[in-house]
């Protein structure tokens, strides 16, 4: 166990919140994002499980997290409407551009990368859509038409991109290549994560039951299979 923010919550302090977890294989080192007003990325070295940095400023509820190991870059997407570039080889951060200047709300939830291509596929939870993002020039290249999105996966054996729709219940798939939507699979009640087979030839994704408060889920939380 490594407690990364060790401050006692109080009425005046809000100790950041963990979310998203990327581990870059060469190096052996796990990002995990801190969520708050101003949000930070903690790098850890992975043998030892200490903490080696923590890279801040990466904008209010920096969620969205995923690393290209060869190129020795970090993305963090945030509520801000911004895309954070970070330089793992320094942990510093190289550039916070603004998506989308459209006058409207954009929280880019999460984020997933053709490492290949250069590209970034990014959900927005505050708008009907999924961003296909340059890398290299930090330009829109499509604003693909869904329902508010929460996960989003890239597979490079089919050139696809699959997002979870949590409040529409459906899982949907994009045509990397035309930025087309293919096919709309619906799911039972919330969607929430995706990860690929090995072969990228199944997906699996994650389906949370129905829970509040008042009401708690009667039943566990599932997993779908997906053939693609």
């Amino acid at each position: 166990r490594l407690v990364l923010d060790n401050r006692k919550r109080s009425e005046t302090v809000r100790p950041l919140a963990t979310r998203e977890l990327a581990v870059d294989e060469k190096t052996n080192t796990v990002y995990v994002t801190g969520l708050g007003k101003e949000s930070v990325v903690w790098a850890i070295d992975g043998e030892k499980l200490a903490l080696k940095a923590t890279i801040e400023n990466t904008g209010k509820m920096g969620t969205g997290l995923a690393v290209d190991a060869d190129k020795q870059r970090l993305y963090v997407t945030n509520g801000d409407g911004e895309l954070v570039t970070i330089d793992t080889a320094s942990n510093k951060v190289l550039e916070r551009k603004k998506l989308q200047d459209d006058g409207k709300e954009h929280f880019y939830i999460n984020i997933s990368l053709d490492t290949a291509g250069q590209r970034a596929f990014i959900t927005d939870s505050k708008a009907p859509q999924v961003l296909a993002v340059d890398l290299k020039s930090g330009k829109v290249l499509a604003t693909i038409d869904t329902p508010e999105s929460l996960g989003v996966l890239y597979n490079p054996a089919r050139n696809e991109v699959y997002v979870t729709q949590r409040k529409a219940g459906t899982v949907t798939v994009i045509d990397a290549k035309s930025y087309k939507v293919t096919k709309t699979i619906q799911t039972p009640t919330f969607p929430n994560s995706l990860a690929l087979s090995a072969d990228g030839k199944t997906l699996y994704v994650s389906v949370k039951q129905e829970s509040t408060r008042q009401k708690e889920a009667t039943a566990p939380d599932d997993v779908i299979r997906i053939a693609l």
